[in-house]
């Protein structure tokens, strides 16, 4: 079966070719670790997920890497600001980013680079593009892309040089299209490294450049990666000039195709730590557990934006419960997934990771079983059949994997979870007592509060809805 992307670069749905027919090569920008993750963090995760699912259940292999920007700007400014040194704050917030994937269910990636760990390949790239008079050193110790020495600038995103001028930065360059490969060290800065054109630290986008060609090259290839992706407000500059510096510097393609994923607005706006409106992806934890969160990001096609706000996602989770309901009526282990499931449910995904046809055929995977269920409610082979299609449902969207009681128990908290239990122990007392009036109660009370209490034998469950 084939599979169908759409190219940022080319702007058309294109036939996937990888350079090598034995490996794929992903590059996932990541976070910059100076706070904690956000919905267009995860966005941009769970969406790289799915790619990376499909991929493999399409039969390549895959080598998946997503960096980690430890030393910018923003950085060093919380350092400022809290008095904390670089290694404490891009240590907590990447375990924390590390954690949110992981509730999310997220896959790990397979190299997740740091760039303070490729200061050397970096300070080697900036010397080879200065020897090849790409890059030059401005009066304070800068070193700067000369960007007119790129005939092919501008070509990955189509800026006009218009474009360009209105959103690069200035500073003491030849033009205001140039971009910072190394800063200067500035009096009083406390993070700086050696370097043959003197101390300082790495711009932003070279960063990228060197982490996809340590990590991901091979020997003769045309192209560092395969597919490099990430938010689509990273495509110009940031891609932009990865592109220039991997041409002029290692003289070869940083990549062979491009995808970017929509942005995330919350309650209409578009997220920014200015509006005050960047919310975290622990906030929206607090509210619903990370399958329901990720089930709610990835229902709208990668490309697209998507407008966050708690009514959606719970509308979102509704759909999902279906595929968690009908697990619950299942007893037996899983057999062999449906053949037609499995074929119609992947050929969604390798349309461009078309989401909204894989959950439609979902539902009525869904729908189909819960009907023959009906019918014959205590067939094992029958069950066993479901309970595979269930599992394949989880190895391509990685969702479906809880245990169904778990999973209706989710968006609580440890508090209420104690409080929930302690109520079902009075409950339970009340009826070794006889006291059925305060029994149900109990079970009444608890119902207002939208906790639903089931008695199995030996013991009572309860759901959240």
């Amino acid at each position: 079966m084939s599979f169908y992307l759409f190219d940022s670069h080319q702007k058309r749905k294109v036939a996937f070719e990888p350079e090598f027919p034995d490996l794929v090569r992903i590059y996932v920008c990541g976070p910059t670790v100076y706070d904690d993750a956000h919905l267009g963090h995860a966005r941009s995760a769970i969406s790289f997920s799915l790619l990376r699912r499909t991929l493999l259940a399409l039969g390549y292999k895959v080598q998946f890497v997503r960096n980690i920007t430890d030393i910018d700007d923003k950085i060093l400014a919380k350092m400022a600001q809290t008095k904390q040194s670089l290694a404490e704050i891009t240590s907590l917030y990447a375990a924390r980013y590390k954690n949110d994937l992981a509730a999310l269910g997220i896959m790990q990636a397979d190299v997740e680079p740091k760039a303070t760990e490729h200061i050397a390949q970096m300070i080697t790239l900036v010397e080879q593009l200065i020897a090849n008079g790409a890059a030059y050193k401005t009066d304070n110790g800068d070193i700067y892309f000369d960007v007119s020495k790129d005939d092919q600038y501008g070509s990955l995103s189509g800026e006009t040089q218009d474009e360009m001028l209105s959103r690069v930065e200035s500073g003491a360059k030849r033009s205001s299209r140039d971009f910072a490969l190394w800063k200067a060290a500035k009096e009083g800065e406390s993070v700086a490294f050696d370097s043959p054109f003197g101390r300082g630290r790495p711009g932003w986008h070279i960063e990228c450049s060197a982490m996809v060609q340590s990590h991901l090259w091979r020997e003769g290839a045309e192209f560092a990666c395969d597919i490099h992706a990430g938010g689509s407000d990273l495509f110009f500059p940031h891609h932009e000039n990865e592109a220039a510096q991997t041409r002029c510097g290692y003289h070869n393609r940083i990549a062979k195709y491009w995808m970017h994923n929509g942005f995330v607005r919350v309650d209409g706006q578009k997220m920014s730590k200015s509006l005050g409106n960047s919310f975290f992806v622990k906030d929206a934890l607090k509210l619903f557990h990370g399958e329901a969160l990720r089930f709610y990001l990835m229902s709208i096609h990668y490309r697209a934006g998507i407008n966050y706000n708690d009514g959606d996602l719970f509308a979102s989770k509704k759909r999902l419960d279906r595929l968690y309901r009908l697990k619950k009526r299942l007893g037996a282990e899983p057999s062999a997934a449906d053949e037609p499931f499995k074929a119609e449910l992947l050929e969604a995904m390798s349309d461009d990771l078309n989401i909204s046809k894989a959950l439609a055929v979902v539902d009525e995977m869904v729908s189909a079983a819960n009907e023959s269920l009906d019918r014959s409610p205590k067939d094992q082979v029958l069950q066993a059949k479901i309970a595979a299609n269930v599992a394949f449902v989880n190895t391509i969207l990685g969702v479906g994997a809880m245990d169904s009681i778990l999973y209706f128990q989710g968006g609580v908290s440890d508090e209420e979870r104690e409080e929930i239990e302690a109520q079902i122990a009075k409950r339970a007392i009340a009826k070794i007592n006889r006291d059925f009036a305060n029994a149900d109660e109990i079970r009444k009370g608890l119902s207002e509060r939208g906790i639903t209490l089931m008695d199995l034998a030996g013991r009572t469950v309860w759901e959240k809805e």
